[in-house]
């Protein structure tokens, strides 16, 4: 690790002007997924993609040392420590996030950083960024730092939302900058050094329901207020509805097909 941090409530801070609050993440959101996540199907559906890319993509490695960038309130971190094979760091923008990690993970280190200019060089076995680069206007400078702070062949995952035509006032609230395509996020790993290993899309199965809660957003009908339009506040039936129907994306996820179309795009990318 490279750099001078400062101490703030108790974290080692490489980015301080920026660990109370920036214009890429809308800091209030932490506390509402801090309650939401652990019985929310889009969170639990993701873990376990991304737990079976970490098995997968680490397997032939002892321990790894792995970093997760815009860690947010620990929820990947949760799952990957109860694997109890992996070294794990987290890292994000905001205290506020961290905050709540740390008390999900205890055993976790957790540092603060700017995703576009890491503390580290080479470090690293492998790195995720889950949902994190579509908010930062810089998406390639964080590519580049991920790239320098991993060590030689370490392995990149990484997850953001895909398919622009998808664009809706939930992105706007989320702060997104973009939504993405395979052939601009395959572009852009490239770029910054990383040869692909896996390039797939989930949210598949509900792609089109997704679409059809979108269109009517982006027509103003039965427009909602507040959080309910992240798509985070669900019934009991529809979360249980919507989690039936991941496990469709997920059995092919792991029977190694590349879905063409999602809501979401998974890469799996090597140093």
């Amino acid at each position: 690790m490279s750099g001078q941090a400062v101490m703030i409530e108790g974290f080692q801070c490489y980015a301080p002007t920026l660990a109370l609050g920036s214009d890429d993440y809308p800091i209030h959101l932490y506390d509402r997924l801090w309650r939401l996540e652990e019985n929310h199907f889009w969170f639990q559906a993701r873990n376990r993609i991304l737990l079976q890319m970490f098995r997968q993509y680490l397997k032939h490695r002892g321990r790894p040392d792995v970093l997760e960038i815009g860690c947010g309130t620990g929820y990947v971190l949760k799952g990957l420590a109860a694997e109890n094979r992996y070294d794990l760091t987290g890292s994000d923008v905001h205290v506020s996030g961290l905050r709540h990690a740390r008390r999900r993970v205890p055993a976790a280190e957790f540092v603060q950083a700017d995703a576009r200019d890491l503390p580290y060089k080479s470090d690293f076995d492998a790195i995720g960024a889950f949902d994190v680069i579509e908010h930062i206007n810089e998406d390639l400078a964080v590519l580049e730092s991920v790239h320098r702070s991993l060590k030689p062949g370490g392995i990149f995952l990484v997850t953001v939302p895909q398919h622009m035509w998808l664009w809706s006032a939930t992105d706007e609230l989320a702060s997104h900058k973009r939504r993405y395509s395979r052939q601009i996020l395959s572009k852009k790993l490239k770029t910054a050094g990383f040869e692909i290993l896996r390039l797939t899309s989930f949210i598949t199965t509900l792609l089109p329901a997704m679409f059809v809660s979108r269109f009517v957003k982006r027509s103003g009908a039965g427009k909602q207020s507040g959080f309910d339009e992240y798509e985070l506040e669900l019934s009991p039936l529809a979360n249980a509805i919507c989690s039936a129907a991941m496990r469709v994306d997920e059995a092919c996820i792991g029977a190694g097909l590349s879905l063409p179309a999602g809501g979401s795009l998974l890469a799996v990318a090597r140093k």
